[in-house]
Order: C-alpha cells, then structure tokens, then sequence
C-alpha cells in the first residue's frame, strides 16, 4: 500500500512538472517589430515562416511602418523594439535626438549587383541616363533619407534644383502613379522597381547609384538601410534581445546560403505580386560583427554624405551605433 502511495505521488510530481516546463516553453518572449513591408525585409519574413524565432522562444508583434520615419518616432516612443529595416540616415539622426535608440545588428549592402535603390523612367519617355531627366517631373521614396539621397546624386552628374521637381511618394503608389503619367520617372526601391519593368510600365535607367556616385565606388557596400534595435530593448531585456539577434543571423545565413528559396518570402508578405517574386534582386545581408574594415569605412562615407546633405545634423562615428552580438 506504501509502495503505491509513493508511486502515485511520484507521478503526481512529475505530471506538475511536465506542466509547468511545457507552460514555459509555450509562453513566448514577444517583440515589438516595425516592418516597412520592402525586399530588404526579407530577413524578418525568412526569421518568421522559418520557424527561426520560435527556435529562440520569441513570438514577434509586428506593426507596418511606411518609411523610415515612422520607424524612427516608433522607436523613440518605446512604441517598438525592433525595426526590421531602418534607413542608415535617419537612424544616425535619431541617434543624435537619443542617444543609442537605434543600434544596428545587421546591415542591407545596396550596389550595382545587390540592387535596390534606381532611378527609373516610364515606358514612352526618352532618357537613357539620369543626366537626360533634366526638366522631368520625378517621384521618390518617401523619406528625407531618401529624398535628399536622390537629390544628391542628381547633383554629381551636374543637375540642380531647379533643373527637375520631384516629390516624395508613398512606395505603394509608385507603380500607379508611373503608369497613370503622373511622373516621367523618379528614384524607386525594390520590389517596385521590379513590378513597374515586369508590367512594361517603366525602365531602369541605372541601378546602385549611392555605391558609384556617393561612395565613388560602383561595387562599393552603400549601407543604406539595416535592422536595428533599441537600447532599451538591449538594457531591459538582454537575452531576448541576443535571441533575437541569433535568430536574424540565422535567417541572414540562410538567405545568403538558399536565395531562390528565400525570395518566395516576398510574395505574401511585401508588395511583389507571384509572377515578380523571382526577378527581384537581392541585397548584400551581413551581420555587423562580420563587416570588413573596408565596409565599416564605406557605412562612415554614407554617414558622412548624409551630414552633407543635412540629413545626419552633425558628424558621427558609426561604429559607435553597431551592436555586435
């Protein structure tokens, strides 16, 4: 009687247990995740229907931010932890406004073979480089990052303001506003570059235009956007946050390892429509305790062409803004 007396208390014990290490397991760490819906992205999406983040125990939240930003006033506001891309510039403005609220773990290479950015002109429209926009009506992705970017380069190859017009437009509108002769052309991003070439909408002029004109190297790594996190997230929440930073590193790997398979991604979760998924380029994903010297000294170039421009209010060392898991 003894004998089953303990027996049955044994079981009792390990059945509480068994409970309470599954409840454990099943009760996710969540993270607040800003995602502007873009090819770059990609390592969020990949990190989701992967299964990558619940290997690590985190259930992320996401929320839709158009442009950088409303990723920036997100973060600032506690309202995120994460943004899944941010652009470079203005996350070194933010830094400037608060100190150490964008810290990058991971950067998105843009050039002439990771494309991304591109001037563009609609179908009909006699241009074949940018200089032949002069006297266009341009469109670019929203954002001062974006927009004085633009600006910039039109600049190098000797247009001025006052040479052109253009006007900041949300990127979901870009493919509609081309086709409706809202525009003659303008600086588009992935994947409406490759949606307005597939449709016969538009063309692409040049491609990798911040590696060749900004960096002055046309294979250069032009940084341009990156996953960063805030140093609250950081502070508060350590090993969430470096969970979270393995499970984006792992996702990386396997976009960098399986690119056709991983660009599938983008149909459900971006603007690309099924028949453009395959077409769209790739950009150059690396974490930032893997970045070269020579990569570090092209992300200062960029850092310092955005204080050219007005974007980045005073000069900043990057590296003091990378976080290296």
């Amino acid at each position: 009687m003894k004998s089953l007396v303990r027996l049955t208390f044994a079981l009792a014990v390990a059945a509480t247990l068994t409970g309470f290490c599954n409840g454990s397991a099943s009760a996710q760490d969540k993270v607040a995740v800003g995602v502007f819906p873009l090819s770059s992205s990609l390592p969020y999406f990949v990190a989701l229907e992967k299964g990558f983040f619940k290997e690590q125990n985190i259930e992320p939240e996401m929320t839709k931010l158009m442009g950088g930003p409303a990723n920036v006033a997100a973060m600032i506001t506690g309202q995120i932890e994460v943004s899944a891309v941010l652009i470079t510039l203005e996350g070194l403005n933010a830094n400037i406004k608060k100190p150490g609220v964008a810290m990058y773990i991971g950067m998105h290479s843009q050039n002439k073979t990771f494309k991304m950015e591109q001037f563009v002109v609609r179908t009909g429209v006699k241009a074949d480089t940018i200089a032949d926009l002069k006297g266009m009506k341009l469109m670019s992705a929203p954002g001062p990052a974006n927009l004085n970017t633009a600006k910039g380069v039109l600049a190098k190859i000797g247009l001025k303001d006052g040479d052109y017009t253009i006007d900041q437009l949300d990127m979901a509108q870009h493919v509609n506003a081309l086709q409706a002769g809202t525009f003659d052309g303008g600086y588009t991003l992935e994947p409406q570059a490759s949606m307005m070439i597939k449709a016969g909408v538009a063309r692409t002029i040049e491609a990798g235009v911040i590696s060749k004109y900004i960096l002055g190297d046309e294979k250069g790594d032009a940084y341009a956007a990156g996953c960063a996190i805030t140093s609250d997230f950081i502070q508060k929440r350590p090993e969430v946050a470096k969970r979270f930073a393995m499970a984006w590193a792992k996702a990386v790997d396997y976009i960098n390892k399986n690119p056709d398979d991983a660009r599938k991604y983008l149909a459900k979760n971006t603007f690309t429509p099924d028949n453009v998924v395959d077409m769209v380029p790739m950009v150059g994903y690396t974490m930032t305790k893997d970045m070269s010297p020579n990569q570090l000294s092209d992300l200062q170039k960029l850092a310092d062409f955005g204080v050219s421009i007005g974007v980045v209010p005073e000069k900043v060392d990057v590296t003091k803004y990378l976080y290296k898991y």
